[in-house]
């Protein structure tokens, strides 16, 4: 199992960013995936969903400037960041949802892509 996310960066306040991230093991198109993030000293939190059948959801914080995607042929889920505040800054990862992948009895993350927010 490997969960590569990419797409990272230095931005502006109200710059954009377009994270993807390739999953590989995981049964991909049978999956609802999922991006969450975790800042310095906070919990791991969730910020956008797509079901397996392509419909999404997004926190209320990320909601009319995140856009998340997918492409199975590509095994590959993307999250079109806009309009980025400071409170964006974290590394992002991506996972299955509701239920993360597992991988030697853990729960896998992958290594995660920083998004860093700053002027």
């Amino acid at each position: 199992v490997q969960l590569q996310a990419s797409g990272g960066g230095l931005v502006q306040p109200g710059g954009s960013l377009r994270l993807s991230c390739a999953a590989s093991g995981v049964r991909f198109s049978d999956n609802n995936m999922g991006w969450y993030r975790q800042a310095p000293e906070n919990e791991r939190e969730l910020v956008a969903v797509i079901s397996e059948f392509g419909f999404p959801t997004y926190a209320d914080s990320v909601k009319g400037r995140f856009t998340i995607s997918r492409d199975n042929t590509k095994n590959t889920v993307y999250l079109q960041m806009n309009s980025l505040k400071f409170e964006d800054t974290a590394v992002y990862y991506c996972n299955t949802w509701p239920r993360t992948v597992r991988r030697g009895g853990a729960d896998y993350w992958g290594q995660g892509t920083q998004v860093t927010v700053s002027s």
